[in-house]
């Protein structure tokens, strides 16, 4: 009987740290970098911003780095955008916001 109680909370304990871990996996993602400040207008201070197309929607990943004092930031700044980047990184998602805590960053030359 207690076994039988117990089962269905290891089983949940296993799928939780089974999410945890896929969610820890590094992914590589590749498309426009724009200023969250200047061109999306949605934080108050300059943040890198990854735009991705999935299917037929642009899906917003937020850099979590030093922001404007990055080199790559420069020419996303102002409102403009860069095209071709690859980050490559870990990926979080709280409250429908998407995040990466990027290992490498490269922009087209």
């Amino acid at each position: 009987m207690i076994r039988a109680m117990f089962a269905p909370v290891a089983v949940a304990s296993a799928l939780a740290t089974g999410a945890a871990l896929a969610a820890d996996k590094e992914v590589k993602l590749t498309g426009s970098l724009v200023c969250g400040k200047c061109k999306l207008k949605e934080t108050a201070k300059c943040t890198n911003v990854l735009q991705v197309k999935e299917g037929d929607k642009v899906v917003n990943y937020y850099l979590d780095d030093t922001g404007a004092k990055e080199a790559y930031h420069e020419g996303a700044c102002g409102g403009e955008s860069v095209e071709g980047v690859t980050v490559t990184g870990t990926v979080t998602e709280k409250d429908g916001k998407k995040t990466i805590k990027p290992t490498k960053v490269e922009t087209k030359k």
